[in-house]
């Protein structure tokens, strides 16, 4: 999938394009089926599919006070974009100048930097532009006048209810990983970079890469059962998420780290995900380090059972 700033990078003069339009958080199976929608159409056009998306959610500029934590990374958004066949991800920079863009004029621009927009894909419910004045039935009419087909699907349903991002969120802030899997269309999966820690995991024998998580959403506090993908090797892993009640600090803050089974390389800085397996236990406070030691083995082994 070709990652491109503006549409000339796609290159050419008046090439074909079906686009799908959306912030794609999670890319769970609604947005998939606008993907798909945008795919399949550029197969009947003989086009190129290209998603549209953000570098930030709009909330950010919007509403800073209301910013949702995110599903995924922005690098987790656009490998499964790509992962779906998509041709091309166009990232916009949304900045205060994009928001005041009034909707009409965004779709008219983009026709004209496309030179041939062929389909537009977006959920049913989409809005754009400045305070939202576009939605779909202002794709359509702009359709008919600029000669594209706009479809606005309807949510994909599971137990009867849509999927969104905003249940998948709940679902995954509640722990239930089964539930959002569903939604998602996948195992939820934490990425951060790795940052140094204060070495406790290593004093106690099982050193930990410890992952920048902020902006994400996360699960309840407790141990899991994990596998870290770190470039293109996964490996098995024991991931604690929480404050780390036994280790005594002035100031705790919450740690997301995770002890790679069999592994002790120097992996500082290094782009990790985090595909969680299985819940093991809730975050406990222990009355040493050599207790809470004994139960990192427990966890261990408990965790090598599950792969």
């Amino acid at each position: 999938m070709k990652l491109i700033n503006q549409p000339s990078d796609l290159g050419g003069r008046n090439r074909k394009v079906c686009l799908a339009i959306g912030m794609f958080d999670g890319v769970h199976l609604g947005h998939q089926q606008v993907l798909r929608q945008a795919i399949e159409q550029s197969h009947q056009h003989e086009a190129l599919s290209v998603a549209i998306t953000f570098d930030r959610h709009p909330a950010t500029v919007i509403a800073p006070d209301k910013v949702p934590a995110l599903l995924q990374t922005r690098n987790q958004r656009l490998r499964a974009i790509e992962s779906l066949g998509v041709d091309a991800a166009l990232v916009i920079r949304f900045d205060k100048s994009f928001c005041s863009k009034p909707g009409e004029l965004f779709i008219r621009e983009m026709a004209t930097d496309f030179g041939s927009i062929r389909s537009i894909s977006v959920g049913a419910n989409f809005t754009f532009g400045h305070r939202r004045d576009g939605n779909v039935e202002l794709l359509r009419i702009l359709g008919q006048a600029l000669d594209f087909r706009v479809y606005g699907l309807k949510a994909v349903a599971i137990d009867g209810k849509p999927v969104s991002s905003t249940r998948i969120r709940i679902a995954v802030r509640e722990g239930k990983l089964d539930t959002a899997g569903q939604m998602l269309g996948r195992t939820f999966a934490i990425q951060g970079n790795i940052v140094r820690g204060d070495g406790r995991g290593r004093e106690l024998g099982f050193p930990t890469a410890n992952l920048a998580t902020c902006g994400l959403a996360l699960p309840p506090n407790g141990v899991y059962a994990a596998h870290a993908r770190l470039g293109l090797t996964t490996y098995r892993a024991v991931l604690n998420i929480g404050f780390r009640p036994t280790i005594p600090e002035p100031n705790p803050k919450p740690q997301v780290e995770a002890h790679l089974l069999d592994f002790d390389d120097d992996i500082y800085g290094q782009l990790i995900e985090l595909e969680l397996i299985e819940w093991l236990r809730d975050e406990q406070r222990f009355s040493s380090a050599d207790e809470l030691a004994m139960q990192i083995k427990h966890d261990i082994k408990n965790a090598r059972s599950l792969f």
